[in-house]
């Protein structure tokens, strides 16, 4: 069942990739995960690395977005996060840019990334709220601690903005 999941989300992603291609560059889409299970070993390291499970789900995140064009990859300067983004920006292959959440200027993002595909990972309350910027509305809560699997992906035009939040887990 879980495969089946997996192949639905991969064969809608594909569609929307292939569809974007052929419509006006006007159309942006973001992708925004949360980066993979950190190492929590240590409380007081308040930068970790990831866990194996950790490095697991960053390439589980690299396959189910393998059919994705990505024109640009954005991380916090964080070993999880930079971490995370690592198999994607490699299969891209594209430099990841770091950004901080709490200086990020929303306009200039949207307007730099316009009719590009973008995937930007971040932490359990920033993701949520980037989300929430590019939505121009609050809609979502910061993600649980213990969830590493959620995935949003908000499309763009000139007339329209939509936005889906999918859980992708995997064992």
């Amino acid at each position: 069942m879980k495969y089946l999941f997996s192949f639905v989300i991969l064969l809608a992603l594909t569609f929307k990739s292939q569809a974007q291609n052929t419509l006006s560059e006007g159309i942006t889409t973001f992708y925004l995960i949360r980066h993979a299970e950190k190492d929590r070993s240590d409380s007081s390291n308040k930068n970790p690395h990831l866990t194996e499970k950790g490095h697991e789900r960053a390439q589980h995140w690299s396959n189910i977005l393998k059919h994705v064009k990505f024109d640009a990859i954005y991380s916090t300067d964080f070993h999880r996060t930079r971490e995370t983004a690592m198999p994607i920006a490699n299969s891209n292959q594209l430099e990841i840019m770091i950004y901080n959440p709490r200086q990020l200027d929303i306009q200039a993002l949207k307007n730099v990334n316009k009719g590009k595909n973008v995937l930007i990972v971040g932490h359990s309350n920033t993701t949520p709220s980037l989300v929430n910027k590019l939505l121009d509305t609050h809609k979502y809560d910061d993600i649980d601690d213990d969830n590493n699997g959620q995935l949003f992906i908000v499309t763009m035009s000139e007339s329209h903005t939509a936005d889906v939040l999918l859980e992708i887990n995997f064992q």
